[in-house]
């Protein structure tokens, strides 16, 4: 299984009003995606996310450095025709329908006419927008737009997949119906490649990970790799004893109705607690092992710099 996409030191700068001074927004940027993988781009806002993604789109040219999509320059229109796209902050024709917006895209990328009307119905199945499929985009709420806007990047059937915050503006249940597509989108054997600020999505979904600050990728690797299954500490939430004798096993943190919030951090005391519970007639309400997370990894990354 070969790489979809491949970017080596790639540098941009950009001007910076009228005085000949320039910001350097991408300093050597490197990572790749495999065929068949979910891509997660992490990074705060300002990092460099989208000026990526513009240079592997050919919409911005790097200054150094090369990019290879489907082992062709991203200005070849062969490696456009296989990639769908989805900007973090597209523009719509308000006056368009969401079967029409669909419709003038497929024409776009020359999709037949006989084939047209029936692929825009399973695209609006899909992100479930049937039934406002006949509804102008100006009345479309900011989570429907979404999810036009993932159906269009999908009209052309592409092999590889560019999402810009993707889950922005939308619910819960709404993220996670995206987070099912992206997850079929792969199991079809698609590529993915998506940022988002939500780091428990890309957790949930994620093959691979680049972390990007200051535009440096600082991280990266196979989630597996970089999240430890190392247990941190232990949670235990207590009631019915007396916080004095729960502090000689970790740290206490009051919370509601007489419960205690015990973070045990030596593995081995989690037994005696138990047993200390039990025997003062106490009740255990959770007991949760505390493994390290992506929120972690990022957090950790981006203030240690």
């Amino acid at each position: 299984m070969g790489n979809v996409l491949e970017l080596a030191d790639v540098r941009k700068s950009f001007r910076l009003g009228f005085i000949p001074k320039t910001k350097e927004v991408l300093k050597g940027v490197s990572f790749s995606v495999a065929e068949g993988e979910i891509f997660g781009y992490l990074g705060p806002n300002g990092a460099g996310k989208t000026s990526t993604i513009k240079c592997v789109l050919g919409l911005i040219f790097p200054d150094a450095g090369t990019i290879s999509l489907f082992g062709r320059s991203p200005l070849d229109p062969r490696s456009k025709d296989k990639v769908g796209f989805l900007p973090e902050n597209p523009y719509f024709y308000d006056y368009l329908t969401g079967r029409e917006f669909l419709d003038f895209y497929a024409q776009l990328f020359r999709v037949e006419k006989a084939e047209r009307a029936g692929r825009i119905d399973r695209l609006l199945k899909l992100v479930d927008l049937e039934r406002a499929a006949d509804l102008q985009l100006r009345k479309f709420s900011r989570g429907m737009l979404q999810r036009v806007g993932l159906a269009q990047a999908l009209i052309n059937e592409p092999e590889f997949v560019i999402l810009d915050e993707p889950l922005g503006g939308l619910d819960p249940l709404g993220r996670k119906e995206i987070r099912d597509i992206i997850l079929g989108l792969r199991d079809a054997g698609r590529t993915v490649l998506f940022t988002s600020h939500i780091l428990q999505d890309i957790e949930m979904i994620c093959d691979h990970v680049a972390i990007i600050v200051g535009g440096r990728v600082l991280n990266q690797g196979c989630l597996s790799d970089l999240v430890s299954e190392k247990v941190l500490f232990t949670e235990i939430t207590v009631s019915g004893v007396d916080d004095e004798s729960l502090a000689a096993f970790g740290e206490c943190v009051q919370v509601r109705e007489g419960r205690t919030l015990l973070k045990v951090f030596d593995e081995t005391n989690v037994q005696p607690v138990l047993d200390l519970v039990r025997e003062r007639g106490g009740r255990i309400h959770a007991l949760i092992p505390r493994t390290q997370t992506l929120e972690d990894i990022f957090v950790d990354t981006v203030t240690n710099q």
